[in-house]
């Protein structure tokens, strides 16, 4: 009688349900969020070595007296409690909401003024476009340069054409009452371009389709204005707005040097100004760095603020 030798097969492995198997969606997605972080980092790691770590020092100093020879002294809310105490502190913040409230407005205006004109096709739109823009990508201190020549007193060509046309005594940079209305001039003329292009593209991706049916609908032009192109302009309005007023508040340095230092008797004189002054012309490093800070949480809190009521920009058909 023969024995037969039963063999036990090995043990296998328990196969692996659906919902165990990774899913070729799930790597996928880890792929881009990989390629997403690589292409990210080297604006994260710039946004943090050149505006998250200064802003961070910048409060921190803001606590010291520093003579700029490397001495520090911890002297807590000094700095901070000074600048309430400072009238040309509060002068030239003054003078930076009258820059900023009439500046921004016109700013917007003026951009989508030129956005709508020039969204138009006839002959030339090309070069129109092109001569607008152009001012925005010439340096701000040749720009300045050129409009001092242009606007000083009795020889500028400003000045000459006036006089021709019997008008004389008007001094645009050399009176307070005209210093700062030119300067926020001169920075229109040289952001409009900047600003026309932001809204021309937002004016390209409204679909046409729906001012055909207005027109159908018997809509006119305020109309089809009132009820397409600004509400579906809202995204691109609020980045202007956010961008601009930045731009203005933190901008305006090279254009202020060069056109006034500051004057005439500090009508010009705005706080980004005020903090290079306190710097680097009389060394009081500690007390740029606190006004920095204070003029850094304003820009903060109307940020937010801005976010907070417009939702980011994205507004609905019933606002």
């Amino acid at each position: 009688m023969s024995t037969r030798t039963l063999t036990t097969p090995p043990p296998q492995a328990p196969e692996r349900g659906a919902s165990d198997r990774p899913r070729p969606t799930s790597r996928r997605r880890r792929r881009e969020t990989r390629a997403a972080l690589l292409f990210l980092a080297p604006d994260a790691l710039g946004l943090i070595t050149f505006v998250a770590i200064p802003m961070v020092l910048s409060v921190i100093l803001g606590f010291f007296w520093i003579d700029g020879f490397g001495n520090f002294d911890f002297i807590g809310l000094q700095n901070y409690s000074r600048l309430l105490q400072d009238p040309q502190f509060w002068n030239s913040a003054r003078v930076t909401i009258i820059y900023l409230v009439a500046l921004v407005p016109l700013i917007f205006v003026t951009g989508l003024g030129l956005a709508l004109l020039v969204q138009q096709n006839f002959p030339g739109v090309g070069a129109i476009r092109s001569a607008l823009f152009l001012p925005y990508v010439v340096s701000i201190v040749v720009v300045a340069m050129v409009w001092q020549f242009m606007l000083t007193d009795r020889t500028g060509v400003l000045a000459a054409a006036l006089s021709w046309l019997g008008v004389d005594g008007i001094s645009f940079l050399g009176d307070p009452r005209y210093a700062l209305a030119t300067v926020i001039v001169v920075t229109i003329w040289l952001q409009m371009g900047y600003y026309m292009i932001i809204f021309l593209a937002g004016l390209q991706d409204i679909p046409s389709e729906l001012y055909e049916a207005a027109r159908i609908d018997g809509a006119g032009a305020w109309a089809r204005f009132r009820n397409i192109t600004l509400p579906l302009l809202a995204p691109t309005s609020f980045f202007v707005l956010l961008t601009s007023m930045v731009a203005v508040v933190t901008g305006g340095l090279d254009m202020i040097f060069v056109l006034t230092s500051g004057g005439p008797a500090n009508s010009t004189s705005l706080l980004i100004f005020y903090i290079y002054q306190q710097a680097f012309l009389f060394g009081d490093l500690g007390y740029a760095a606190a006004i920095g800070s204070v003029l850094v949480a304003v820009l903060l809190l109307i940020s937010a603020a801005m976010f907070v009521l417009t939702r980011g920009g994205r507004f609905s058909h019933d606002d």
